[in-house]
C-alpha cells in the first residue's frame, strides 16, 4: 500500500488520518467523553471516507493485482462458446513502429495509446473520432507540428485509429528526475488506471519510451521497441 501511494497526494491525506486516529486514542485514554464521542462518530464513517479519498489508489491496486496475477489466465468468450468463430483483427505493429521511426528522426513529439482489454471509451470521447485504418503516414500526419490534432493522444484499437487529440489523465508521480514532460506523465497516468500500452516520442530528443502496467522503459531502440510490442500484442506460442 505504501508503494502504491508513495509520491502522490494520498500519502499526506493518509498521514493526516493516522494523526487523527492517534488523537482519538489519546482522548479515549484521558477519558474525555465528549471529544471522544465526537471523534468516535468521525472514525465510524472512516471506511467510507477512505474509499472516497483513496479511490484512485484502490483502482490502481486492483489493476496491479489483475495485471500481475490474472493476466496469464487463458480466459475468453471463445473458450466458453467454441462454436462462435470470430477473430479480432490484430494491432498493426509494423505501421506503428514505422511511424515511431519517422517521428523519432524528425524529433516530432507523439503520444500513441494502444488499447488492450480496456475500451478507453471516456478517453476517446475527449478527442476527435477518426476510425481510420492504422498506417504510419496517418500517424505521422496527425502528429505533424502544424496539424490541429497533434496536441494530445492518438488512440489505436485493434487495426483502427479510433481517435486523436485525446486527453489522458496525468500521473501524480514526480518524474522530474527522468527529465520527462507532460506527455510522459500522461502516458504513465493512463497506464496506472488501465491496461493500455503507450508509446511516447520526445519532441526534444526524439527518444522513444514505452509505458505499460504502471511502469515504463525509456530510450528504447527500434529493435527493443519491436520486441516489447510483440511480447505484449502477439499471441504467445
Amino acid at each position: 500500500m505504501y508503494f502504491l501511494i508513495k509520491g502522490t497526494a494520498a500519502i499526506k491525506i493518509f498521514t493526516g488520518i493516522a494523526f487523527l486516529y492517534l488523537i482519538w486514542l489519546l482522548v479515549q485514554a484521558l477519558d474525555m467523553k465528549l471529544i471522544s464521542s465526537i471523534l468516535g462518530h468521525v472514525m465510524g464513517v472512516g471506511v467510507i471516507a477512505l474509499l472516497i479519498v483513496f479511490q484512485q489508489e484502490i483502482r490502481k491496486f486492483f489493476m496491479l493485482i489483475s495485471n500481475k496475477y490474472l493476466s496469464n489466465l487463458d480466459f475468453s468468450i471463445a473458450r466458453i462458446f467454441p462454436f462462435i468463430k470470430y477473430e479480432d483483427p490484430d494491432v498493426k505493429l509494423n505501421e506503428i513502429i514505422k511511424a515511431c521511426i519517422n517521428l523519432s528522426k524528425e524529433n516530432t513529439g507523439a503520444l500513441i495509446t494502444v488499447c488492450r482489454e480496456s475500451e478507453l471509451i471516456t478517453i476517446i470521447d475527449t478527442g476527435e473520432q477518426i476510425y481510420g485504418e492504422t498506417s504510419s503516414r496517418l500517424i505521422s500526419n496527425i502528429f505533424f507540428k502544424n496539424s490541429p490534432l497533434h496536441d494530445g493522444a492518438v488512440i489505436i484499437k485493434k487495426d483502427k485509429i479510433v481517435a486523436a487529440a485525446c486527453i489522458l489523465p496525468v500521473s501524480e508521480h514526480d518524474m522530474r528526475s527522468e527529465n520527462f514532460g507532460l506527455r510522459h506523465r500522461a502516458a504513465l497516468g493512463i497506464t496506472e488506471q488501465t491496461d493500455a500500452v503507450v508509446i511516447v516520442v520526445s519532441e526534444e530528443s526524439g527518444e522513444i519510451s514505452l509505458f505499460y502496467d504502471s511502469g515504463y522503459q525509456k530510450d528504447l531502440s527500434i529493435v527493443q521497441l519491436t520486441k516489447q510490442l510483440e511480447s505484449l500484442f502477439l499471441p504467445k506460442k
